[in-house]
């Protein structure tokens, strides 16, 4: 077996990786490592959570433990598709340049401007970044890429599905050609092959996985779910949420739950907390202080249910999350493998449990395309009861219809016979009389008398 010894990378970075705890690279660490250190191209393709983050920050710390970086122009740059996977990538990094003295800088939405000017005038060895927020700086003349030595372009495919390719292929063109490039994804997309084979010279290409397929730790299980009826499915589909957490007892020590709205996640986190869980929610129109402080406190283990869109589904890195459940199918297969690929990290075992209406039955056929299996149906925990008709009187339902329609025909005609010799009691009297109100007395005018017969013959 290959060890991290083994793999030519400099000593102080060695031995960050021993405090770390780790021994022995992944398939992907190991495949992409070597070429890396020889500054040749790689393109890694291995399904989410195989350690494709320390596949590019190992080399790439060791090939900068030389040299020194100047104001406004950074020597490497690793480009992200959310902020989450942005500050996991500055995390990894804060964790192996330990004992070394390389510097970073973390741009993303939702910090200032000004901080994160201060920090690239300084110069900065190591540049991570969202796309937007880095060609914002390049923009505004504090920013120039003409010293990266060193690009890292991870989760490629998510990067096409958030409709960032214009940007990456923007801010390749504003970097050296002689660059090395590290180019990392869990599927190839056509539209990825293209920009592979634009960008990259004769790259190494690393496959671990066959592309698409989920870890072989998780336990994947499927619920049909049908409301009873249409203005209950979401109060009803929440309600099998919390009796699927629940039929998980104690082995539910954590769980990340996907929706596929915004507006769902949280209504789903309101109605957990409502029901006494501890949840809550993370989307991308949060707060970046808000959404870290969530993020932390699910790592640390204060917070047990984290609902969250998909801007969480990559570049959350919990090694412990014991299940991930879809409460909607997603609508691109696609992100099935990579929200799944949440729980089961580092030959952990994991379970994955997908809520499927009658809406999302094509989804989950894609998925399932996909994936290359038939996921294992679950049964429904809440019995669902068929809504009854009311019955009607079993009078009512005998009396044969010649009968209604006799009784209808007497009552017309005795509405037809005229009125006007009847000796209609005073409007006051009858009242007192029979305790009924009725019309206008004596001021009731004489063709209101006159019955419908009279009125259309005269």
């Amino acid at each position: 077996m290959t060890k991290f010894t083994d793999l030519n990378l400099n000593p102080k970075v060695l031995k960050a990786i021993a405090e770390a705890g780790y021994e022995s690279p992944t398939p992907i660490q190991a495949g992409a490592i070597p070429p890396a250190l020889e500054g040749r191209d790689v393109l890694g393709i291995a399904q989410t959570g195989t350690g494709k983050t320390a596949s590019f920050t190992l080399p790439m710390i060791t090939l900068l433990a030389r040299g020194r970086a100047r104001a406004r122009m950074p020597r490497s740059l690793v480009l992200c598709p959310t902020r989450e996977l942005a500050a996991q990538v500055a995390e990894n990094f804060d964790t192996y340049t330990k004992h070394m003295k390389l510097t970073k800088a973390l741009l993303i939405g939702g910090v200032s401007f000004k901080e994160q000017e201060a920090i690239i005038d300084k110069g900065v060895d190591v540049l991570i970044a969202t796309p937007g927020r880095l060609l914002d700086h390049f923009e505004r003349g504090k920013l120039i890429l003409s010293d990266v030595k060193v690009m890292v372009v991870d989760e490629a495919d998510r990067m096409l599905d958030m409709g960032f390719i214009p940007d990456i292929e923007r801010i390749f063109g504003l970097t050296p050609f002689t660059r090395q490039t590290l180019f990392f994804s869990a599927t190839m997309a056509p539209e990825i092959e293209r920009i592979t084979n634009t960008f990259l010279s004769a790259p190494e290409r690393v496959e671990v996985a066959r592309q698409a397929t989920a870890s072989e730790t998780i336990e994947q299980g499927v619920v049909l779910f049908k409301a009873s009826r249409r203005d209950r499915e979401g109060s009803e589909k929440r309600k099998v949420l919390r009796a699927l957490i629940d039929g998980e007892g104690d082995k539910c020590t954590n769980a990340i739950i996907f929706c596929n709205r915004k507006t769902d996640v949280d209504i789903c986190a309101k109605s957990l907390k409502k029901y006494g869980y501890d949840a809550a929610a993370i989307h991308g129109d949060l707060d970046q202080s808000q959404r870290t402080k969530t993020l932390d406190g699910f790592r640390d283990g204060s917070l047990r249910l984290l609902v969250a869109s998909d801007v969480a589904a990559r570049g959350l890195d919990v090694p412990s999350v014991s299940h991930v459940i879809n409460f909607d199918v997603p609508g691109h297969p696609e992100d099935y493998v990579h929200r799944i690929g949440r729980t089961g990290r580092a030959g952990r075992e994991g379970k994955a449990i997908t809520i499927c209406g009658p809406r999302d039955e094509k989804a989950l056929v894609a998925v399932e395309q996909l994936i290359q299996k038939e996921i294992p149906r679950l049964e429904n925990p809440v019995k669902s009861k068929p809504v009854e008709a009311k019955e009607k009187p079993k009078d009512e339902a005998k009396e044969p219809r010649e009968k209604k329609s006799a009784a209808k025909s007497r009552k017309s005609d005795k509405s037809d016979k005229p009125t006007e010799n009847k000796q209609k009691p005073r409007g006051r009297d009858r009242h007192d009389r029979d305790n009924k109100v009725v019309g206008m007395g004596d001021h009731l005018p004489s063709f209101i008398a006159l019955s419908f017969a009279e009125r259309r013959a005269g």
